[in-house]
C-alpha cells in the first residue's frame, strides 16, 4: 500500500522541498511524497536544490507551490509540518481525516552570511530530515494500523536530532 505524506511549510522553498525530495528517492512504492507552503515563495532556494544534487537527489519536478493545490488531490495518509515554531514562526494549520506530525527544524533559507554559512545551514537541515526520514522509513507497517501509536511515533521523530540515536 502506498501512503500519501505531504510536507507543509510556510514558504515550500528549502524544509518541505528537502523532505520531499529525499522521501521521494527513498520511498520507493511504499510513500508518495508532497510538499507545499501557506504562502510559497514561487520558487525553490538554489541551496536547497545544490543540497539535494550534492546528495545525488533527483530534483526533476521539484516546484515550490500553494497547499490549495492539493484541496481535490488524491487523500494523505500523513500531513508533517517543517516549520520552526520555536524561532516564532507560524506553522500551517489543517484539517482533514489524516494523521498529522509536526517536525520543525530552523529554517536554513534564513540564515544570514556567506554562501559557505548557507551551504552549512542547508547540509544541517538536511541531516535532520534524513535522520527523521530514516525513522519513519523504519517504522512497521503494523503500525499504520494502530492510528494513537503511529501518532505518537510520528511524533517522537519529529524530535530527532543529528545527535540522537534512532528509536
Amino acid at each position: 500500500m502506498t501512503r500519501n505524506v505531504l510536507f507543509l511549510c510556510t514558504g515550500n522553498s528549502a524544509r518541505s522541498v528537502l523532505a520531499e525530495a529525499t522521501l521521494r528517492a527513498w520511498g520507493g512504492d511504499r510513500f508518495s511524497a508532497f510538499s507545499a507552503g501557506s504562502q510559497p515563495t514561487g520558487q525553490i532556494n538554489p541551496f536547497a536544490l545544490a543540497q539535494l544534487q550534492a546528495e545525488g537527489m533527483p530534483i526533476e519536478g521539484l516546484r515550490s507551490k500553494s497547499w490549495d493545490e492539493f484541496v481535490d488531490a488524491p487523500p494523505m495518509d500523513l500531513v508533517i509540518t517543517v516549520c520552526d515554531s520555536a524561532a516564532a514562526e507560524a506553522c500551517p494549520v489543517v484539517f482533514g481525516d489524516f494523521i498529522r506530525s509536526h517536525w520543525g527544524l530552523p529554517d536554513p533559507a534564513a540564515v544570514a552570511g556567506n554562501d559557505a554559512d548557507k551551504v552549512a545551514a542547508f547540509a544541517q537541515a538536511h541531516a535532520i530530515v534524513k535522520l527523521r526520514l530514516r525513522a519513519l522509513l523504519a517504522l512497521p507497517d503494523s503500525l499504520w494500523s494502530d492510528r494513537e501509536a503511529l501518532q505518537h511515533a510520528l511524533d517522537q521523530i519529529g524530535q530527532l536530532q543529528p545527535t540522537d540515536s534512532m528509536p
